[in-house]
């Protein structure tokens, strides 16, 4: 004699497939952009000037760092 367990799920599934893993994918997928989204922001945020400094201290003429920060 056996015994049958059966699970009951909430929500639409598909036979074969497992809804928790496609939306705890998504969510992972979800997650990871946002936090890398965040860390581009403050990187171009706080790179952007150093950046274009150091471009400039290395094009030719060499520039001294006033002729660089000055607006004229």
């Amino acid at each position: 004699m056996s015994s049958k367990v059966v699970l009951k799920t909430k929500g639409k599934s598909t036979k074969g497939s497992k809804p928790s893993d496609d939306k705890s994918t998504s969510k992972i997928l979800k997650e990871w952009s946002t936090w890398t989204m965040k860390k581009a922001k403050v990187i171009t945020h706080y790179g952007f000037i150093p950046l274009v400094i150091f471009i400039g201290m290395n094009s030719e003429p060499k520039p001294s760092i006033s002729q660089l920060l000055s607006p004229i």
